[in-house]
């Protein structure tokens, strides 16, 4: 159904707008609403922009960025939130890999893999 990355949501520090991929619409709305304050406490605390993308294999990814001249966007302090996130919103992010596998590029699961690891 798609062939490359198709984006979930998104945070814009620049123009205090967020995102989110109305395709989408099917997740639980308490879902919806952890992934907008997700994505905008984010780009509250480093700045730039940040987009959650799936690749075309089912991954979820994170994606930064930034405009040029701002120098107040902390690319270090990105990489650790980036870090904390997917450790701490794990078995979320899991959830919307297999939500995505499954709803979106038609895959057959097995009973193991639908369980979290």
């Amino acid at each position: 159904m798609y062939e490359e990355r198709v984006v979930l949501c998104g945070a814009n520090s620049y123009e205090e707008k967020y995102y989110f991929n109305e395709d989408f619409a099917a997740l639980p709305e308490g879902i919806q609403k952890e992934l907008k304050v997700l994505c905008v406490l984010f780009t509250s605390e480093v700045g730039g922009i940040l987009t959650l993308e799936f690749q075309e294999d089912g991954t979820l990814c994170f994606q930064v960025g930034s405009q040029s001249d701002d120098f107040f966007f902390d690319e270090i302090g990105s990489g650790l939130k980036i870090r904390q996130i997917q450790k701490e919103k794990a078995e979320l992010l899991q959830s919307l890999e297999l939500f995505y596998r499954v709803f979106f590029l038609d895959e057959e699961i097995s009973e193991g893999e639908s369980e979290c690891r």
